[in-house]
């Protein structure tokens, strides 16, 4: 059985707001648990993207433009995910555990650019 959505009327802004979630989420090649496979945990994972999210709001970042919750799947489990577009991976793992060599080498490189 198939499930199907109906809404006996559309509204013009519904439509739009559903055409920029599309956009937006077809820009978004990264998801937060592909940093899984670079050594974070879960949780280093959860809170880095918490706080990712905090700096995109208070940077006045368009938040729907680089996170999106979306469910995936990993090792036959269905978990909590979040799409990322560039500057929110960016983000994530620059607030994500600075124990991390993923972390630190970004940290240094960005610091070594800004520099330049």
């Amino acid at each position: 059985m198939e499930i199907s959505i109906y809404k006996s009327s559309y509204h013009p802004v519904d439509s739009i707001e559903a055409f920029f979630s599309l956009y937006f989420s077809l820009q978004m090649n990264y998801l937060a648990s592909d940093l899984l496979e670079q050594g974070l945990s879960a949780k280093q994972i959860a809170d880095a993207v918490a706080k990712a999210i905090q700096v995109a709001k208070s940077s006045e970042l368009e938040i729907r433009e680089h996170f999106m919750p979306v469910f995936s799947e990993r090792n036959k489990a269905i978990i909590n995910d979040c799409k990322l577009s560039k500057m929110g991976y960016g983000l994530v793992v620059l607030n994500a555990d600075s124990n991390h060599a993923l972390v630190s080498k970004l940290q240094v490189s960005i610091m070594k650019n800004f520099l330049k």
